[in-house]
């Protein structure tokens, strides 16, 4: 199972075992690459340390986990345990005897990447994401650009990455959803500050779809969604997003 596990680490993760401690030599980590934070060390130790009625040496996984309830339930199950010698956070022990499936330790595994990953590594995994970003007509044309093309540069938002949707709320004299465009390219470098305007980076967005000027308007967006401003990049509501389409 070990193996498998150092296999599966090394193709998705591209991380090895590190053994760091010559008085146990079968302890090894696996760590990220950038911030060097371990999401993963095997042990062998007494099972009679987990609370097993077996004095023998059992090999284990420690994972961690990103919300400690999760930690809690997961312990009640069969084969996870409270992580072994290790004092603080949201730990968890697994046994690698065939206890818990392959698949199932993998699924853990990942937690605890995510859960230990850096800030950049954990923007670069999550999924993709929905985002409502204004576009004020004062200061660029975007219904003409998207006349004349349906892949255009905009304005970089924080925490967009590729593969995410952006929904352009077109200010007055518009003042409505107008465009559904994906996220092809981002941190594009480029320096613009005309005193009211500043960009250091732009984004490549690309038209998916049009909406009638009257169908998503301010007083709609407020009345049937709770939305009363568009002022900077935003996380789309549920029920808008399956309004939207």
């Amino acid at each position: 199972m070990r193996d498998r596990i150092v296999e599966y680490a090394g193709r998705r993760y591209g991380a090895r075992e590190e053994y760091l401690w010559e008085r146990y030599p079968n302890y090894a980590v696996l760590r990220h690459g950038d911030n060097g934070k371990w999401f993963a060390l095997f042990m062998d130790v007494p099972g009679s340390k987990l609370g097993l009625e077996s004095g023998e040496s059992v090999e284990i996984l420690n994972v961690k986990m990103g919300d400690p309830l999760l930690a809690d339930l997961l312990t009640r199950e069969e084969g996870f345990f409270r992580g072994y010698h290790i004092s603080s956070g949201n730990w968890v022990s697994i046994l690698l005897d065939g206890t818990v499936g392959f698949e199932e330790i993998c699924r853990w595994l990942e937690e605890s990447y995510f859960a230990t990953a850096s800030a950049q590594t954990r923007q670069a995994l999550r999924a993709p994401k929905e985002w409502l970003v204004p576009a004020n007509p004062k200061y660029y044309d975007v219904q003409r650009a998207f006349e004349e093309s349906k892949e255009i540069n905009w304005k970089q938002g924080k925490g967009i990455k590729t593969g995410d949707t952006v929904f352009l709320y077109v200010a007055a004299p518009v003042s409505a959803i107008l465009y559904k465009c994906r996220v092809t390219r981002t941190d594009i470098p480029y320096k613009f500050d005309n005193g009211e305007v500043r960009m250091s980076a732009v984004m490549r967005i690309r038209l998916v779809k049009r909406y009638k000027s009257d169908r998503f308007t301010f007083e709609v967006l407020g009345r049937e969604y709770g939305i009363y401003a568009v002022r900077g990049p935003r996380g789309v509501p549920e029920a808008l997003r399956e309004a939207l389409g």
